[in-house]
């Protein structure tokens, strides 16, 4: 299916607000026929296990001291204790109660006291790979695990990528909405100064939706921050040149930014937001965030030297956006419904490619 070119002057087709009685995006849950990371590749040690959640289903990752690590539900078949709790032999997890023995395929290949020809069941695995510092794996049909995200900008040389991530108290789809919704700038005033937003447009295609901004400063200082992502002061002549392009790829986004002139990006993130619980209204997110490195080797130093600023920076700007998608959900739960007045088309499509790729209530 072709992608749609949308019209880019919404001040002709801003709709009525939402009635409650609408779907509600905060219901809907996310799809499991994706990759999902559940942890960073340094949270599993060799010879160690790791519990984790996707959605309320208990997962121990186990890494052997050799071989790939692998991911299997965390209830032995036995008395449904955690196997996080066992211990990892060879290329196979122990049970810490009785010795039950599973290995990468979940399959059950040691109990103490019974004989080889007496096995029972195992265990649930799970798809499980490594790419970019992450561990991923497929909670879905494995039969549909072909899709992997394309993290190419975290895994090139030519990018200095930070790893970043924490645990939010709310719904994916408030994060989605955050970050495609440039006009929230207002937000990020102590840290950003005054930055008018300009919206060039958006295209639409059967599971993705991407939008476009250019920037200008307005008022105040460029944050030291900022400076590293540019490798350098912004000047107002290159004000709304800079190219933004945030993307919802179902269930992952990207924001990428272009400088005026340039034909290589100087900012490149992945994240995903991967819910904890059943209802799904904790998730922990997993964000790379690569900044492209400069020509030369002072360039390169420069860009050293200010990556600690440019940690500090998003740091703040990202607890500011946890501290208000928290404020949405405990809105949400108090309303119990979602009475938001939501006028930009942007994210009203949003929410609607967001319901129709994730599993709906009911």
């Amino acid at each position: 299916m072709d992608s749609i070119l949308l019209n880019t002057d919404d001040t002709a087709e801003v709709p009525p607000p939402l009635s409650p009685t609408a779907i509600d995006v905060r219901r809907v849950k996310i799809h499991p026929d994706h990759w999902y990371p559940v942890a960073w590749s340094r949270e599993v040690a060799a010879g160690k296990t790791l519990a984790v959640k996707f959605a309320g289903e208990p997962i121990v990752l186990v890494r052997p001291k050799e071989g790939a690590v692998f991911a299997l539900e965390n209830r032995c078949a036995h008395r449904q204790v955690p196997l996080d709790a066992g211990v990892v032999t060879g290329c196979a997890v122990r049970c810490g109660y009785h010795g039950w023995t599973y290995d990468a395929s979940g399959k059950c290949i040691d109990v103490p006291y019974l004989g080889k020809g007496k096995l029972p069941n195992g265990v649930k695995s799970y798809p499980c790979r490594e790419a970019a510092g992450l561990v991923f794996i497929f909670p879905g049909d494995p039969e549909k695990s072909d899709n992997f995200p394309d993290l190419s900008a975290a895994e090139s040389d030519k990018f200095k990528t930070r790893r970043f991530g924490r645990p939010v108290a709310c719904h994916y789809s408030f994060m989605h909405e955050n970050l495609m919704d440039m006009n929230h700038q207002f937000l990020h005033r102590k840290q950003m100064g005054q930055i008018r937003p300009r919206y060039l447009g958006r295209r639409l295609g059967p599971d993705w939706l991407e939008v476009q901004y250019t920037f200008a400063r307005t008022g105040g200082k460029q944050p030291l921050g900022e400076t590293a992502v540019f490798g350098g002061k912004r000047t107002k002549d290159v004000n709304d040149k800079d190219v933004m392009t945030i993307r919802t790829e179902y269930p992952y986004q990207t924001l990428r930014i272009l400088p005026a002139g340039g034909d290589s990006p100087v900012m490149d993130l992945w994240i995903v937001y991967v819910p904890q619980d059943a209802a799904q209204r904790t998730i922990r997110t997993f964000g790379l965030l690569s900044i492209g490195k400069p020509q030369g080797v002072l360039g390169r130093a420069a860009l050293t030297l200010s990556w600690p600023f440019l940690v500090a920076f998003t740091e703040r700007i990202f607890k500011e956006d946890r501290w208000i998608v928290e404020a949405e959900q405990a809105a949400h739960d108090a309303q119990n419904g979602n009475w938001n007045q939501e006028v930009f088309p942007v994210i009203r499509e949003l929410g609607t490619l967001l319901a129709s790729c994730g599993i709906a209530p009911g």
